[in-house]
């Protein structure tokens, strides 16, 4: 490499000395700029009493939130809260306020909905037994007697279907009779005549049997009118309907000039299939559906407490009557119906109830 070739490789002293300026530039930047972090972390006394401040903002919204909200669930908080029991209630420092006062159980004599209950359930009322009345057969109805919410006795007859045209068959087999009956006392005089000519010897042993045969047969046919009338007569009284139970009318499903009959057709615009709908209003139970993690604590013949939802301080007293052989998959639920034992006007049947079940101690 010649001396030429050296020179232009040498630096200049000057642009030496502006790259060290350079490096001492970036250094102080660096420091300032920790240093500004420094100071932004270092604490202060201010910090402690933002803090203090944001914390007990937090506690009071929370306790005004507690307060809101218990207000909401029970209006008379300013109350103190009554005992669970009598046991409770007899003891120290349990005794009502001045202003307080003590309502017992309306119904059955109850002490409490919640007194020894282990297990609360909702369910709904319903009529142990709802019959609907329908027709035997086709026919239009003539005459109803009945609304909805009326009551009714056993044997009361609430439905008439129009019969004209059995009483016109009626009276067509009672002039069958007659004929028929005529015909019956004719081949008995034959039968005596050929008895009395066969005695004499002067017709054979032949006309004789037929002659019996003969009034034999019209006899028979005199029995099978009469039989046919039977059948009318039952139709007749199949026109009249009438109620089976001591109840009360749930629905009414038809009207006067109305057809109705015993079979649904394919179509849902058909005749109606029922007449009327009834039920004993003293036969009541409460239906529930069970949780099967709850089925150990309901064995049947358990005691309950019955108190419906549209007059919560009335409480009846009930037994669990049925429990189904066969639970729901897909709700994981088994039917139990309680009995009400003692129901009154204020029970009314597809209204929402709470049952508890009562420790069998």
């Amino acid at each position: 490499m010649n001396p030429d070739q050296l020179a232009q490789l040498k630096i200049d002293p000057s642009q030496r000395r502006r790259s060290s300026l350079t490096v001492w530039l970036l250094f102080l930047l660096v420091a300032l700029i920790t240093g500004i972090a420094f100071w932004r972390a270092a604490p202060r006394s201010s910090d402690n009493i933002r803090i203090a401040v944001t914390a007990r903002d937090a506690t009071v919204a929370r306790a005004d939130k507690e307060l809101a909200e218990r207000k909401t669930a029970t209006p008379d908080s300013s109350k103190p809260p009554m005992p669970s029991s009598d046991k409770d209630r007899n003891k120290p420092g349990n005794s009502p306020a001045p202003n307080q006062t003590t309502t017992p159980s309306s119904v059955g004599g109850v002490g409490g909905r919640g007194a020894g209950s282990i297990l609360t359930v909702s369910g709904y009322i319903v009529n142990r037994e709802r019959i609907e009345l329908s027709p035997r057969f086709m026919g239009i109805v003539k005459w109803i007697g009945v609304r909805k919410g009326d009551s009714v006795t056993n044997g009361q007859v609430v439905v008439l279907l129009d019969d004209a045209e059995y009483r016109a068959r009626l009276g067509e087999i009672d002039g069958q009779i007659g004929v028929a009956n005529i015909a019956v006392e004719k081949a008995q005089l034959d039968f005596k005549r050929v008895q009395e000519l066969v005695a004499q010897k002067v017709e054979m042993q032949k006309m004789l049997d037929d002659a019996r045969l003969q009034a034999a047969s019209a006899e028979a046919q005199v029995r099978q009118l009469i039989s046919s009338r039977k059948v009318v007569e039952t139709w007749l009284d199949w026109c009249v309907i009438k109620s089976p139970v001591n109840g009360v009318v749930l629905e009414r499903m038809v009207d006067p000039s109305e057809l109705v009959t015993p079979q649904a057709f394919g179509s849902g615009r058909g005749p109606s299939t029922s007449l009327l709908a009834v039920a004993d209003p003293k036969d009541l139970q409460v239906e529930i559906d069970l949780n099967e993690s709850d089925l150990a604590k309901v064995a049947p013949g358990q005691r309950c407490n019955v108190s419906p939802e549209a007059f919560p301080d009335k409480t009846y007293h009930g037994i669990v009557a049925e429990i189904a052989p066969e639970a729901s998959r897909q709700k994981g639920t088994l039917q139990i119906k309680v009995q009400i034992l003692n129901p009154d006007r204020f029970l009314t049947p597809e209204l929402s109830a709470k049952v508890d079940f009562l420790s069998p101690r």
